[in-house]
């Protein structure tokens, strides 16, 4: 098993499309619906603004992103997506508290959001985001929407 510090958060690069993609199949059924793969591939295509991945030893472990909405001042976590062999360890919390630490740079984004199933609600409430909407079967039959959102913390009074 790698040390905490081996792991290394970078830009993505074209050249990890296919191993990203590979992510994601590793967590259909689990996390994500079939159906979202094609999705994802627009994402990669044609989508991305801001994405990330996480690397252990030169492999891809993890990926996740930031979109954003200006005239909203809303930035948007998205397609966080973590290898099964290193979930539970650490990797998501470190994926995630990167990108809400680059969000927080820029003032304009007042607000963070993301989008999430029933499964990685939890996850995300340990992180500090709080509950916004629910809406059943949203993802596909038995994958719900759970919208949650975060404050900016540069923007918040001192």
């Amino acid at each position: 098993m790698a040390k905490k510090q081996d792991i290394m958060i970078r830009l993505y690069r074209p050249s990890d499309y296919t191993k990203v993609l590979e992510l994601l199949k590793l967590n259909i059924p689990d996390f994500f619906a079939v159906e979202e793969e094609s999705d994802y591939i627009d994402y990669l295509e044609h989508k991305i603004e801001d994405y990330f991945v996480v690397e252990n030893e030169n492999k891809i472990i993890g990926a996740g992103g930031v979109n954003y909405f200006p005239k909203q001042q809303t930035a948007r976590i998205a397609w966080d997506i973590i290898h099964p062999e290193w979930q539970g360890k650490g990797i998501g919390k470190k994926l995630t508290e990167f990108r809400i630490s680059h969000v927080n740079k820029n003032p304009l984004f007042k607000l963070i959001i993301v989008r999430t199933s029933q499964l990685a609600y939890p996850f995300y409430e340990k992180m500090g985001f709080d509950l916004e909407k629910v809406e059943k079967d949203f993802w596909s039959e038995g994958l719900d929407l759970y919208q949650m959102k975060m404050m900016n913390d540069r923007t918040k009074p001192i």
